[in-house]
C-alpha cells in the first residue's frame, strides 16, 4: 500500500521543478514535474518526493487529522520513528 502525505508548498525552487514543503515542521525539497501551475501556499499530496496533485486546504487539514489520530504524524520534529522521506528520490 502506498500512502501520499499532504504537505504546504512554502517556497518553488528557481527553474519551477521543484519546491520546498513542511510537515510537522520539516521541510523537505520535492519535484513538481507531475504537477501545473503549483504556487507557494498551495498544498500537494507527496509520495516518494513527488507532488502528485494540488488539494485544498481543507481537504489536506482533515486527511493531517486522520493520519494524526492514527498516531503516525507528530508534530514535535524529530518525534516520529523512521518512515518514508519526502525527498526527491528516495523510496
Amino acid at each position: 500500500m502506498c500512502l501520499a502525505i499532504p504537505a504546504r508548498i512554502t517556497s518553488i525552487v528557481p527553474g519551477g521543478q521543484s519546491a520546498r514543503v513542511t510537515l510537522g515542521g520539516v521541510s523537505r525539497e520535492i519535484s513538481l514535474a507531475l504537477v501545473e501551475d503549483a504556487a507557494v501556499g498551495d498544498y500537494v499530496l507527496v509520495h516518494v518526493g513527488y507532488a502528485l496533485n494540488r488539494i485544498s486546504e481543507e481537504e489536506a487539514e482533515r486527511t493531517l487529522a486522520l493520519i494524526s489520530a492514527a498516531g503516525m504524524l507528530d508534530e514535535e520534529p524529530g518525534a516520529n520513528p523512521p518512515g518514508p522521506d519526502l525527498a526527491v528520490g528516495s523510496a
